[in-house]
């Protein structure tokens, strides 16, 4: 028997190498969605539309930082902006990213709530 790395008989289907231009692609979405802050906000998104003032405000947030990071959640095509009469609403524009995020951010929110739940009795 020869000793060394082992080779599988057959590459099952979906584990063949990918496009390293799908590969940085992904990983660029990643990047992007590891601020914290562009995080909320895209959590804020997937449960509803907001105004950048009242993303500003839940968050704890500045105008300014709000705005900087949906400008590059939008240039991104992650979110859209809307007018609603005056005001200019922001939507999340990417089904797959808000399942990403909820999935994500909910896995860890139940075992906090669980663990805050056992303090309590």
């Amino acid at each position: 028997m020869r000793k060394g790395r082992v080779v599988p008989e057959k590459i099952p289907a979906g584990a063949e190498a990918l496009p390293e231009s799908v590969l940085q692609d992904t990983a660029a979405l990643f990047a992007l969605m590891s601020a914290s802050v562009r995080l909320h906000l895209l959590w804020l998104l997937s449960i509803g539309e907001h105004d950048v003032g009242s993303l500003a405000e839940i968050t704890g947030q500045s105008l300014a930082t709000v705005s900087h990071h949906l400008g590059k959640l939008k240039l991104a095509g992650l979110v859209q902006a809307q007018r609603l009469g005056r005001r200019r609403v922001y939507v999340l524009s990417d089904a797959d990213a808000a399942a990403m995020v909820r999935l994500a951010i909910s896995r860890r929110l139940d075992p906090m709530l669980s663990d805050d739940r056992r303090r309590r009795a």
